[in-house]
């Protein structure tokens, strides 16, 4: 890359403001960072990456911090006091009425958060030289956005010269040019993934250009070019091996500035690939699509791509060396399909005793599961987002009832912990999902609870895209954003986040009984969990018959015994059979025995049965069967 020569380095500095999780450094700083490095001679262009959120979540309050982040309407709200103060008191509102049911003592702290957010903001802003930089860039996600717009408007008071560009923009690509017009201290918005688009820039300025001046390039909206109708392309890295190990240096030199009291061992973010094979596009503005209806979290990339194998292993042994550290969080949104047993068993060759989250399908093999188990995985959220297999065709998942059961119970088994949404008040379900969903939800109430979401409408969604087949009659801005931004933001620009008139009011009555009996759900759980004595389902196998132990709130367990044919069914049942599979399996017997006796489990909810087709609920007490396979003799 040629850059013209100087006696000092062309400075950048990467910012990510509140609300990210506090424990973790940005990949997306990490990974730019690394990649502008990479790009330019030692010395011509130097990175800082300034994870300012960490420093706002010391002076909030570790504690309250991840209160607040954990809704993004009470995290924009903080910030919006201090970028808009007139609205101050819609904010407030907004903030306790989003706070209210899960956390009452925080509702009443909006004033304190505020005052301690613009405190180190204020502490941060005169810390640093801002004349010492050619460029600032942001890493803007949602619950960022007016964290990110006041951080900018105070850097531009004090340098109103320095070039400001901004990725991952809270609104859809359309409304771009209408977002640089809305907010002229930005000078350009990054498109897509940002390697390639910022390195263009930082070229073009390290090498003398002004920013009014930059050529025309993928991937790059800028303003003078704010005017213009034509879709902002992408500019993506066709090899992800070949992008340099993120660098979270400044992270954790940041952290170990901190007291003794104030740190802490994070957790350090990696990706193995980008994008959603699940979800596939005819191009960057194509209509042949398919995907989740309700997902618009893979947007900013076109196809799918993942990293090698060997390379997604090296990686992580090299992060969780350099910095000490053995947590891990895989910022994929899906896993590859054909490398992901390969990936981690290299990674368990590592020979690092690792805690791992993931992001799987329910369509992961036991296998796969207990090779991921064996490499250090012990957080998944599995995209179960319904337990009913009509409502899953309505989502688009391609995926059963059955398969998001027997996912959660190998998971319960093998002692991952399953941190899986339901989704509820999905547009255009009806009373048959909401009654397969409660029918679903009295056979996984041994397994750990799922967390109930209720359905919310994103820009380019599936549901978005086809409003009429799921019965919206109109799509608008969330009236949440008026109190957030002036009217003449939010009417010029098309948020994230829409709202929508259809069957709102009648999907909040019918979905009412399963949020209700999941409360029952959590409850029970808990209690069972608190009294010890290991899984709420679970089988001791004895080899001529096994014993199964039912455990209940209020009562004693209940205790089975099968023997003989009885036992080796259940045990092939451990994966979801047809009925006829399993009729073939054990000839010796008629299918109107072999219908009886599943019948006989299902209805005392130790099997679950779904069109024909059975799954063995209860998982192995013992240890030494949780990572090998159940062998059952014909």
């Amino acid at each position: 890359m040629s850059v013209k020569p100087s006696d000092h380095p062309f400075r950048v500095a990467l910012v990510s403001a509140p609300w990210p999780l506090f424990n973790r450094p940005s990949i997306q700083l990490g990974a730019l960072k690394a990649h502008l490095r990479s790009q330019f001679p030692a010395g011509r262009v130097d990175v800082e990456a300034h994870h300012f959120y960490l420093h706002a979540a010391m002076r909030v309050g570790y504690r309250r911090y991840h209160a607040v982040s954990q809704r993004m309407w009470s995290a924009e709200a903080v910030f919006s006091a201090l970028l808009y103060p007139e609205r101050r008191s819609a904010a407030a509102r907004l903030f306790a009425s989003e706070t209210a049911a899960k956390d009452a003592a925080l509702s009443k702290q909006f004033d304190p958060i505020v005052d301690a957010a613009q405190q180190a903001a204020a502490e941060y802003l005169q810390a640093t030289d801002w004349r010492r930089y050619g460029l600032v860039g942001f890493s803007m996600c949602l619950c960022q956005t007016t964290a990110t717009l006041y951080l900018i408007g105070c850097i531009k008071r004090q340098r109103p010269s320095l070039p400001v560009v901004v990725g991952g923009v809270p609104c859809d690509d359309a409304s771009i040019p209408a977002f640089l017009r809305a907010f002229p201290e930005i000078d350009a918005v990054v498109a897509g993934e940002g390697e390639r688009p910022l390195e263009k820039i930082v070229a073009h300025l390290a090498a003398g250009g002004a920013m009014e001046d930059l050529p025309p390039s993928a991937g790059v909206a800028t303003r003078t070019a704010a005017g213009s109708a034509a879709p902002v392309s992408f500019c993506q890295v066709p090899d992800l091996d070949r992008l340099p190990v993120p660098d979270f240096d400044d992270y954790f030199r940041q952290l170990k500035s901190f007291g003794a009291e104030q740190t802490f061992f994070p957790t350090l973010p990696a990706e193995v690939s980008r994008g959603c094979w699940w979800r596939s596009s005819a191009g960057r503005n194509g209509t042949s699509r398919s995907g989740c209806a309700f997902c618009n979290l893979n947007l900013q990339w076109a196809g799918y791509r993942s990293k090698s194998p060997r390379r997604a292993a090296a990686e992580i042994d090299a992060l969780t060396s350099r910095y000490r550290v053995l947590s891990v969080a895989l910022t994929d949104n899906l896993l590859p399909r054909r490398t992901t047993p390969e990936i981690f068993d290299r990674i368990g060759s590592l020979q690092k005793d690792l805690s791992i989250f993931a992001e799987i399908r329910p369509t992961t093999s036991v296998e796969v599961l207990r090779r991921l188990r064996a490499a250090g995985v012990q957080e998944v959220q599995i995209g179960v987002e319904a337990l009913s297999s009509r409502l899953l065709r309505k989502l688009n998942k391609g995926t059963s009832a059955i398969q998001n059961l027997e996912t959660m119970k190998h998971c319960e088994a093998l002692g991952i912990a399953n941190r899986s949404n339901l989704i509820l008040c999905f547009p255009g379900s009806d009373e048959e999902d909401v009654r397969q969903t409660l029918r679903t939800l009295a056979f996984a109430a041994f397994f750990r609870p799922l967390k109930t979401v209720r359905f919310w409408l994103g820009v380019e969604s599936g549901v978005f895209r086809n409003p009429r087949r799921y019965g919206l009659q109109a799509v608008y801005n969330h009236p949440r954003y008026r109190a957030l931004f002036p009217a003449q933001v939010t009417g010029a620009l098309r948020f994230l986040v829409q709202a929508y008139r259809g069957d709102r009011a009648r999907q909040l009555r019918l979905w009412r009984p399963v949020e209700e009996k999941v409360r029952r759900w959590e409850a029970d759980y808990e209690k069972l969990q608190r009294a010890g004595g290991g899984t709420n389902l679970g089988f001791r196998d004895g080899r001529e018959f096994l014993t199964i132990r039912q455990r209940r709130v209020g009562g004693d367990p209940l205790r089975h015994r099968l023997t003989g044919t009885s036992r080796r069914i259940y045990l092939h049942c451990s994966r979801h059979r047809p009925l006829a599979e399993i009729v073939r399996r054990f000839p010796a017997f008629s299918e109107g025995d072999i219908r009886s006796f599943l019948d006989a489990m299902v209805e005392k909810r130790l099997m679950f049965e779904e069109n024909g087709r059975y799954l063995s609920l209860a998982v192995p007490e013992n240890p030494q069967r949780l990572c090998k396979g159940v062998a059952t003799k014909k």
